[in-house]
């Protein structure tokens, strides 16, 4: 989808695949002092879903890279390629959080409402799948933001990232 972008496209390939060993690398170091409940940037597999839903998206459609999108002379689909791509890249190595689910986990039984909404989930994903991924992905590439932004007006904190120095491990934070 970037090939026709030349060195363009090379370097938005280049920056998302620096900045997703950037991610697992931070991941690696900050398992000890990152709140459990959130990532910290965009996860990698979220990411790629979003670049790779984009791709799905086109291709279900019928669209080929070097069109127009939507019939707009101006905006061609590499390009738009290239805005997803450096966006999924670089929110991966931001401190933005993201909701991790891992709170779900914890429980011995699950709630009835939450297999009901689960199915109806699955229920919608497969009316039309290319879309409705890529709405979900979206939707999540984008809730990170606006966790960090309701957070920010509420002058609530807004790092995951433990800043206390009472535990030998996170000294120097």
């Amino acid at each position: 989808a970037l090939q026709g972008l030349g060195r363009w496209g090379w370097i938005a390939a280049f920056v998302y695949c620096a900045c997703a060993a950037l991610r697992l690398a931070r991941f690696n170091v900050n398992t000890g002092v990152v709140d459990k409940r959130f990532f910290q940037g965009l996860p990698s597999p979220a990411a790629a879903a979003l670049v790779m839903g984009f791709i799905w998206l086109l291709t279900d459609a019928g669209v080929h890279p070097g069109q127009d999108l939507l019939g707009l002379s101006w905006v061609h689909i590499t390009w738009v390629m290239f805005g997803f791509t450096l966006y999924a890249g670089l929110t991966m190595v931001t401190n933005i959080p993201y909701y991790s689910f891992k709170d779900f986990g914890g429980r011995r039984s699950v709630p009835f409402t939450l297999i009901v909404a689960l199915v109806l989930v699955i229920a919608v994903i497969n009316i039309e799948p290319p879309t409705m991924l890529f709405a979900f992905f979206v939707c999540y590439a984008l809730s990170g933001y606006i966790v960090y932004a309701w957070r920010k007006s509420r002058g609530e904190a807004v790092s995951i990232v433990s800043t206390s120095t009472s535990e030998p491990d996170e000294q120097g934070l």
